[in-house]
Order: C-alpha cells, then structure tokens, then sequence
C-alpha cells in the first residue's frame, strides 16, 4: 500500500479561504481541525491516503521543495520569495489576495526614497532586492518576521516592503503606500519529483484545476 500523501496549508489570512476550496476538491480535514484549542500540526481527512499539516506559510514552500509533503496551498509572494526549482504551482486559486507593497512615512520624500543605496524592512529579502535592483538600486534588507510597521518609527529602515489588504495598518502607524511591487493570490503547489511519480499527486492537481475553472465567470 502506498504511504499517506502530506498536503501542506497555511496558518493565518489564507487558511479560511482555502478551506471550501479544498471541500470542492475532496480535501476535507477531520473534525479535530476545527478544535481552535487543538494545537497539534498534523491531521486526517476523509480520505485515507491524505493527511493534512498546518504550518507557517513559509514553511509549507520548504515542506513541499523537499518532498517531505507532496502538495499544499500557499500565496504567490511566498513562491517568488523562494523561487525552488523543485516547486510547481499549476494552479492560481483565486483566493488570498492582497498585494506586496513599498511603504514609507509619510514625511519620507520621493528623492530620499529613491536614493541609490537604502534599508529596507521586510519579510521578503530576495524578492525585495532583486525588485530594487531592476530598478538600479541597491537595497540592504533587513528581515523581520513581524512588526514591520515600526521600523522606520524606530530608525531600523527608511521604507518597507510588506503585504497590504486595505492598507489600514499602514495608514495607522504613519506609513504610505508607494508602489506595487506584485499582486498576491494563494495558489496550489506540488512537488515536481511527486507529480512525476505518483498519480495521486496529477490527480490532486486535476481537481484543483476543476475548482478553479468553475469558478471562473462565464
């Protein structure tokens, strides 16, 4: 028999969403995974030869390079953050969306943002600076994993680059939106070497791929 396929999902602002997606697709978690008290990562589904885990949404990129889960669902920034050669993601769900930003406070002026050499505050270091350096610029990243809001309250970086959905917290702690660096919407990912050897992993994507085009305006 073979071993359990692992499907890996996101904690956090994507998770609600994916939910009835996965339902449509025949990915439908135990009970247990609604307990908000339960803390464990790794659930079963209705289907016997699925198990789901809940992790970091950076971590289900590293989960699904690897092997170590066949498939998951993630947002689009984390796939360019890491750009895996071994990561596939055939499906754009049309779920998650908000957008990654350049930020900065308000009384940061246009030419001191635009100054050849810069720190940046981000979660996103790779995508930030290879963004920046298609424009010429040469940016030093800082990385935080949170709290990106107050770096430049407190002197960490000049501008920001974070994800933005209705730019209220921007807004709240005296920063502006300044440019779009890409849109954001989760998607399906697979394991290259998995799809290549073991049917359940097209089918999977199949599915998805029938979610996805049904709820496409006619």
């Amino acid at each position: 028999m073979a071993a359990p396929l692992t499907f890996a999902i996101p904690k956090g602002r994507i998770l609600d969403e994916a939910l009835p997606v996965m339902a449509r697709a025949g990915l439908v978690p135990e009970e247990a995974f609604h307990d908000k008290g339960n803390r464990s990562l790794t659930f079963g589904t209705t289907r016997d030869d699925l198990r789901i885990i809940r992790v970091r949404a950076f971590d289900v990129a590293t989960f699904v390079a690897h092997g170590a889960a066949q498939a998951g669902i993630v947002g689009s920034d984390v796939i360019e953050e890491f750009d895996y050669s071994d990561l596939y993601a055939p499906v754009d769900l049309d779920i998650g969306h908000c957008r990654l930003s350049l930020a900065a406070p308000a009384n940061v002026t246009e030419r001191q943002a635009g100054a050849s050499h810069m720190r940046v505050a981000t979660k996103y270091p790779n995508l930030t600076r290879r963004w920046f350096e298609s424009k010429g610029v040469q940016a030093e990243c800082v990385k935080l994993n949170g709290a990106m809001e107050i770096a430049p309250a407190l002197g960490l970086a000049r501008q920001i680059v974070d994800l933005v959905s209705t730019g209220r917290t921007l807004i709240e702690n005296g920063l502006e939106e300044r440019e779009t660096i890409m849109q954001v919407s989760a998607r399906l990912i697979v394991n290259r070497a998995a799809l290549k050897t073991d049917p359940r992993v097209g089918e999977i994507v199949e599915s998805f791929r029938a979610v996805a085009a049904e709820a496409e305006p006619a």
